[in-house]
Formats: structure tokens, C-alpha cells, sequence
């Protein structure tokens, strides 16, 4: 009996990981019918991370209504994994950059206090670990609507509370954590980036990140000084250093926001996916491992969902079959990352929309024929 493991990510817009793995299976089924499968949906810690633990793991979803990046309320959620004391969450779900109309984008206002909002709601829940991804955000506050949603004080001259966004945080003269959530102390935040980035300066968050968020030079400009402001209040007021950490501007300076005021560790999304779901006890024993994206290019091999389970397969010797929707430049330089081959899925030309409609028969039918040629 052949044994396969199927470890792919979502193909966005198209299919879920755990839809992925499905369409993989059936496909395998029809040219391998005695076949062992066994499925572990995949993230990277960007979107559909949620889904693809929660699905990993027989966890469960939470929905919650907290305070969306403009002040508004919305409806979020956030996952439960299997083990029922770790939560997972994107930061995105709450805070994020597409929750934001195009014409309201505005990193001076927009906050991440309702991400704190879901990390409180974990904690309620039980939560003493949290997987915070940390990709698509919407704000440049420096992690500071988090804090205040967990309790901290960031007072003026006047000792009145700071208003949300990172227009703001100028007027910064004093925290207080004296009301900080107590069971902070006992929970780890576990931050799911591959973002490296200081919080401040012309690689940090305001530079990098603020344009595409809806920042104009000037904004820009005066972001990166209400964040140096930050950072050195945090220093002189809560003793730690966060201004040049790696990681530290990730999601326009959240990461500085955890790294403050919560016990943490950072790593990469693909890392903490791969520890979570035992992905590597399960490599040890395949035959054939298939690994999968929506689109794979030179991109990849920065920390993408096939990447780390490739380099998984080439610690274990193993064959790692990679699909995507499309193929695009530098998929040459991946070969010599663990993987064995990569397959596009799309029958032929076709537009957008049939790709996507089309893509678990498209990826069924890829995994017919590859196993058929395997099991010659």
C-alpha cells in the first residue's frame, strides 16, 4: 500500500487547504484506489491560517463581534485548535488592510484594538497560548490599540487617554499596565511572521508598509516619528528595548506592540503550522508527499507553504510533488529546495474566473494522472 501525505496550502479565492486536500484525494483514489492518504491542511500564517489549523486539528471557530480598524463594530472570528488551550488568530480578521475600502484607508486613524479584543475573548476561553498571524494589516499603531484593548493605559500630558491610531501616539507622555489583563502572565503569544522589519527608520513599518495602506509622504514621514516616540516610551516606561527588533514592524508595528506588553515569541508562519500539525512524524513514514498553492514562482522559497514542506521531504529523502493554479518566472530555482516536481493544473488558456471556478476538478484530474504514472 502506497502511503501519501497530502500537506498543501489554500489556493486563494478557489480552494481551502482542507478543499485542497480533498480534491487531491479523490483524484488519488481514481488511479490508486488501495491508497493511504493521509491530509494535513497547510498555512503560512497569512490568510486561511485559522481554517487550515482549525481543520488540522478538529478544532473549532469562534465568532466575535469587536472594533474594527476604523472604530466601527464587525463581526470577526478567531479559531480554538484541537488540543482546546491553544487559540489561533489573524490579525487581518480584525484589523485588516481589506476590511478597509480602498477610499477610507488611513494608517493615521485605523487601529488593532479589536485584535486585542480577540486575544482577550481567547483568554476567556481558556486560551494559554495564542498564534497570532500577522499579515494584511490595515494600521500603523504600533500594536497600541491592542494594548488598550487588553487593559494598558496610553495617557497624554493630561492623563487622558490616548484616542485610536497611530496619529496619536505623538502625544504619548505616559503607560500605565497597571490594569494590563493579569492572565497575560500565563498565556504565550506565539507571533507568525516572516516579515523582519524594525519597528522605525526607512525599512520599518511607516515606510515599508504605510503606502499601501493609505499614507502619502508627508503621513509617512510623521508615522515614523509618532513610532520612535512609541518605542521610547515603552523603553523608559515598561524597560524594553523593541525600536530594532527583527519582526518588530510587522503589521504596522503590532509585532512592537506584542513584543511590549506580552510575553512572546516570534517564528515563521510555515514553522508554527508544521510544529502544530506533526507534519514532520507524518513525512517520516510516506511514500509521496503533495504540497500545493494557488500560484507558485521565485516567491515561493521565501517562507511559502511548499517551501517548508519540501525542505521536510529533503531531510527525509522523500519525494515532494508540488501544484499550483499557475506557474510563474523562477520556478527553476526551486528544484534544488527539496522539490522533485511542479505541476501547473489549468487544462488550458482560460480566464480568471473559470480557473478559480474550475480548480478542484482541474486539481483532481493533475492528481489523477500524476499517481497514474507513479504507480506504472
Amino acid at each position: 500500500m502506497t502511503k501519501y501525505v497530502l500537506a498543501p496550502d489554500s489556493f486563494k479565492e478557489s480552494m481551502t487547504a482542507k478543499e485542497v486536500c480533498e480534491a487531491m484525494s479523490r483524484g488519488i483514489k481514481k488511479a490508486d484506489p488501495d491508497a493511504e492518504i493521509i491530509s494535513v491542511p497547510m498555512a503560512d500564517g497569512g490568510e486561511g491560517t485559522v481554517d487550515s489549523l482549525v481543520d488540522a486539528t478538529h478544532g473549532k471557530k469562534i465568532r466575535v463581534e469587536v472594533t474594527g480598524p476604523l472604530g466601527d463594530k464587525v463581526e470577526s472570528e478567531y479559531g480554538i485548535l484541537g488540543d482546546g488551550r491553544t487559540a489561533i488568530i489573524e490579525m487581518a480578521k480584525a484589523s485588516g488592510l481589506e476590511m478597509v475600502s480602498a477610499a477610507k484607508r488611513n494608517p493615521w486613524i485605523t487601529t488593532t484594538f479589536g485584535t486585542g479584543e480577540l486575544v482577550k475573548d481567547a483568554i476567556d476561553h481558556g486560551a494559554k497560548k495564542i498564534i497570532v498571524g500577522l499579515g494584511g494589516s490595515s494600521t500603523n499603531d504600533g500594536g497600541a490599540g491592542m494594548a488598550q484593548a487588553l487593559g494598558a493605559h496610553l495617557l497624554d500630558e493630561n492623563n487622558q487617554e490616548l484616542p485610536l491610531g497611530g496619529g496619536a501616539l505623538k502625544n504619548l507622555a505616559k503607560i500605565d499596565i497597571s490594569d494590563l489583563d493579569p492572565r497575560l502572565d500565563d498565556v504565550k503569544i506565539i507571533l507568525a511572521s516572516d516579515v523582519t522589519n524594525p519597528l522605525t527608520g526607512e525599512e520599518g513599518a511607516s515606510f515599508v508598509f504605510g503606502p499601501q495602506k493609505g499614507a502619502n509622504k508627508e503621513m509617512v514621514q510623521e508615522l515614523d516619528n509618532n513610532l520612535h516616540h512609541y518605542a521610547d516610551i515603552i523603553n523608559r516606561d515598561l524597560q524594553r528595548d523593541i525600536k530594532n527588533q527583527a519582526g518588530a514592524g510587522a503589521a504596522g508595528g503590532l509585532g512592537a506592540g506584542f513584543m511590549a506588553f506580552t510575553n512572546y515569541e516570534m517564528h515563521k508562519g510555515i514553522e508554527i503550522a508544521i510544529k502544530v500539525t506533526n507534519l514532520e512524524s507524518k513525512i517520516k513514514d510516506a511514500d509521496y508527499v503533495f504540497t500545493g498553492e494557488g500560484g507558485t514562482d521565485f516567491q515561493t522559497k521565501f517562507g511559502k507553504t511548499p517551501f517548508g514542506v519540501a525542505q521536510l521531504g529533503k531531510k527525509y529523502h522523500k519525494p515532494v510533488i508540488s501544484l499550483a493554479g499557475y506557474l510563474g518566472k523562477g520556478i527553476d530555482t526551486l528544484y534544488e529546495c527539496g522539490f522533485t516536481a511542479i505541476f501547473g493544473i489549468l487544462p488550458g488558456a482560460c480566464d480568471l474566473q473559470t480557473a478559480l471556478k474550475d480548480g478542484p476538478q482541474n486539481l483532481e484530474r493533475t492528481m489523477e494522472n500524476i499517481v497514474r504514472l507513479l504507480k506504472n
